[in-house]
């Protein structure tokens, strides 16, 4: 899976818009649907943002491996 298509998918399998998601990360709503078309790339902070707001790891977010990890 690529990474930005679990971007989407993580996002909805938590009910949020993009509009909420782009808040928590401190951007405009375009840029992040920029991020999950794969228009553009997200920094490793953002990455990081996500991660620990989803409480997931990053490969899971970043669709290395299938099957999301908690940090703990």
């Amino acid at each position: 899976m690529n990474y930005y298509q679990r971007l989407r998918d993580i996002r909805e399998d938590n009910d949020l818009t993009q509009e909420e998601v782009a808040k928590v990360l401190n951007i405009q709503q375009t840029q992040y649907s920029r991020y999950e078309r794969g228009a553009a790339q997200m920094g490793i902070d953002k990455y990081i943002t996500l991660a620990k707001y989803y409480n997931v790891s990053l490969d899971y977010i970043a669709g290395i491996i299938d099957e999301p990890k908690k940090i703990k």
